[in-house]
């Protein structure tokens, strides 16, 4: 009997899968035990490892794992070895990289000025052309990730201060980043002039917080200061914070997909709460897409804030048609073919006394690939549903994501390769409608969208990088270089 450590139906799973989760606290006595806290909230963002820095005034401590915060940071020794009054956590869902521990962040580095970990959400999209050119100069790296670049970039940096040196470092970087460091002396946090990736900036006893997302901050009890805006970076110290911005001003390019998918529905992005904006595109796809039909279905669990939504607006009645297994992990006995052609069966089931002889309308997030809507689509229809319509809570995903988004690549999406009318034939439903760009702007508070200069990162749908894309446009491989072994 096989154990794998990853999931095998990998395959199948047709979501995009978020991009990774940073946490830090800096001066508070528990600083680790609430670094593990805050991940745990983050979890949803990343569940291939997880790793803590804390320092406690005279050393580094480092712990990191693979697998998920409550299988490697509930035990109180662990928490114990991560001694001190300040922390920096992460959790990874590789994106640049293999899923292994040398790839595990925070990563952590000796500098001639001491001891420095950063962790970082997204994705450097010229970090294997820096990389070769500091090869070049004698740098050697220890691991395939993206974000030991910055590492490199910092120490051949020819500032004297710590803050210029990063700052250095980032100006050398395209792409995304949400990124947290800690060194002796600071907790640092910073995001890209852009704005891609989502950071915040909390407070608790007094203690400076910092987080991918709000929920993070609720699950310790923290308060909400505010966001950390495009292009600033936070230095934490004794002193308070300070705050800089030294980076060029670049438009705000905040990826629109953190409202649809990836941010968790308990957290407010902006003044806005993300489980209210799902409901908005809800109504809004209702809007767009009118169909006569006897019920709504969520494809859970993404898809129910806008199923109930699009429920609201169109008056037609809302049920749970499928109910989804929270219990399938990411570590299975190995199937035999027969048991993986159940493929979707493992994570949903129809309500077959829900959907007998009703006319069903499905709502659900996205599209990728569509090998999951296929077959939720047919286990609808085999539990006695008259007709399926299937509604997309977001416009048709034609582009690959180049921002610390796991995708596909474009020839695998389906929205690239069909038109509505042949992804309807594919997925075998009734009717199939997505969202409108527009109208996902409207949903998220904008009037429409401007196309001569979109308020967000909306290239996963629109082809409109906010960025060059060096590497990709270079034609050169991934960072994944060298065979993995361990």
């Amino acid at each position: 009997m096989t154990i794998l450590q990853t999931n095998p139906f990998a395959a199948d799973d047709d979501k995009f899968h978020e991009e990774c989760g940073v946490f830090g606290v800096f001066g508070h006595v528990e600083a680790a035990a609430l670094t593990a806290l805050g991940l745990h909230a983050l979890q949803h963002r990343g569940q291939e490892a997880a790793g803590i820095v804390s320092y406690n005034g005279r050393q580094f401590h480092n712990e990191r794992h693979i697998g998920l915060v409550g299988d490697n940071f509930t035990k109180p020794s662990v928490i114990m070895r991560l001694a001190g009054d300040r922390a920096i956590g992460h959790n990874r869902y590789s994106t640049a990289g293999a899923p292994v521990l040398r790839n595990v962040q925070p990563l952590f580095a000796e500098f001639a000025g001491g001891g420095f970990a950063v962790a970082h959400n997204g994705n450097i999209t010229n970090a294997l052309s820096l990389q070769r050119l500091l090869q070049k100069r004698g740098s050697i790296f220890q691991s395939t990730s993206d974000t030991e670049t910055i590492l490199h970039l910092i120490a051949t940096s020819q500032k004297a201060r710590l803050v210029d040196k990063l700052v250095d470092a980032l100006q050398q970087v395209e792409g995304a980043y949400s990124l947290i460091a800690l060194s002796e002396k600071k907790l640092i946090g910073c995001r890209d002039p852009h704005g891609v990736r989502p950071l915040v900036l909390g407070e608790m006893d007094g203690a400076p917080v910092l987080a991918s997302e709000t929920c993070a901050l609720d699950i310790i009890g923290a308060d909400l200061v505010r966001e950390v805006e495009p292009g600033e970076m936070l230095v934490i110290t004794q002193d308070g914070v300070e705050s800089l911005m030294p980076f060029a001003p670049k438009p705000s390019r905040f990826c629109i997909f953190e409202h649809v998918y990836f941010a968790r529905p308990d957290s407010a992005i902006g003044d806005k709460s993300v489980y209210e904006v799902r409901k908005q595109i809800g109504k809004q796809l209702a809007h767009e897409t009118a169909v006569d039909a006897d019920l709504i279905v969520p494809v859970p669990d993404s898809g129910t804030p806008a199923a109930i939504g699009y429920a609201e607006a169109s008056g037609i009645p809302f049920d749970l048609g499928i109910i989804r297994n929270h219990y399938v992990g990411r570590t299975f006995i190995e199937p035999s073919d027969a048991i993986r052609n159940m493929g979707v069966k493992l994570k949903h089931n129809a309500n077959s006394g829900i959907l007998k002889g009703k006319r069903v309308i499905l709502v659900d997030d996205s599209i990728v690939r569509g090998t999951t809507s296929t077959k939720i689509v047919q286990m609808v229809r085999d539990a006695g549903a008259t007709e399926v319509h299937m509604r997309i809570a977001s416009p048709p995903t034609k582009d690959s994501c180049f921002y610390g988004v796991d995708t596909p690549e474009k020839s695998k999406l389906l929205a690239s390769r069909m038109s509505v009318a042949e992804m309807a034939d594919f997925i075998k439903v009734d009717s199939l409608d997505f969202l409108s760009i527009d109208g996902l702007y409207r949903a998220v508070g904008e009037a429409r969208r401007n196309n001569d200069a979109p308020q967000y990162c909306d290239a996963c749908f629109t082809g409109d990088y906010p960025t060059r894309l060096t590497d990709q446009d270079g034609d050169v491989r991934g960072l994944d270089l060298l065979v993995e072994t361990t």
